[in-house]
């Protein structure tokens, strides 16, 4: 299943994979809703993508600001098809050297804001009994990763409620993909967190040397057209490490299957 004539909303859209993801998108047909705290940033990037747009710039922690962006986007153009939660922000600091408050900023941005923006859409897509949910996690969040305790928490914290998602939505028309990039050449790493809250300002060979952020954005989108619920997008060890936690698809199938069963129903009679 393509994209063509479809609408999809990007959060984290004015820069990186976000970004790409956008621009491909646009490529591929669809028509594109881009957020983001950047407006500028915002309408340089839809200025580069060869479709309909549309930018609703918000930040994620608004949570005023969040629903609103979701009325206009379902307004724009009578319907979205597809949302992929790319918006957030990296750590980089010893546990032992991590204020708590970026604990706190950390897993409000990558975790609790994309949760809720979800939620958001979610009578939208269950209304319509269709739509494709993504989730931008990390390597970070299938293997807890040194200087990112912060980063891992949020980024294993979304992949488990996309999982838990996934299994309530299994017998409805909506599905629901996590994506796992490992090293993308992004800002990522010079726009992360140190342990005091400030921004690192620099980065790092691994992201210098990694995956172009347009090649990741075209294999994310492929393996969602091709219905891949995880998708590991890595190179060498991060992608030998993604492998070794791979969740295997059985798993997600018996859990598809225990919903179809009646788990739910089960469940909400014993309370």
């Amino acid at each position: 299943m393509g994209f063509e004539g479809q609408t999809w909303w990007v959060t984290g859209a004015s820069s990186g994979i976000g970004a790409a993801l956008a621009t491909d998108l646009g490529a591929r047909g669809a028509r594109v809703v881009l957020s983001g705290r950047d407006e500028a940033r915002l309408a340089a990037v839809a200025a580069q993508i060869d479709a309909d747009t549309i930018t609703l710039p918000f930040e994620v922690r608004d949570h005023a600001a969040m629903l609103a962006a979701t009325e206009q986007a379902i307004e724009w153009s009578g319907a979205v098809d597809g949302f992929i939660a790319n918006a957030g922000v990296s750590q980089r600091s010893r546990a032992t050297e991590t204020d708590i408050g970026v604990y706190r900023d950390v897993i409000e941005i990558d975790l609790v804001s994309q949760i809720a923006a979800v939620q958001a859409l979610l009578p939208h897509f269950t209304g319509r009994d269709s739509g494709k949910l993504v989730f931008i996690s990390s390597i970070a969040g299938k293997v807890g990763t040194p200087m990112r305790t912060a980063y891992s928490a949020a980024k294993f914290g979304l992949a488990g409620y996309a999982d838990a998602l996934r299994a309530e939505l299994s017998q409805t028309g909506i599905t629901v993909h996590v994506i796992y990039p490992g090293s993308v050449a992004t800002n990522v790493s010079r726009n992360a967190l140190t342990g005091d809250g400030s921004a690192r300002g620099r980065s790092d060979r691994a992201i210098e040397g990694g995956i172009p952020a347009t090649t990741a954005a075209a294999t994310i989108l492929d393996a969602i057209a091709d219905g891949q619920r995880e998708v590991i997008v890595a190179e060498g060890v991060e992608a030998a490490l993604g492998e070794m936690r791979r969740t295997p698809d059985a798993l997600f199938d018996q859990l598809a299957d225990a919903v179809a069963r009646g788990y739910m129903e089960k469940m909400e009679a014993d309370s």
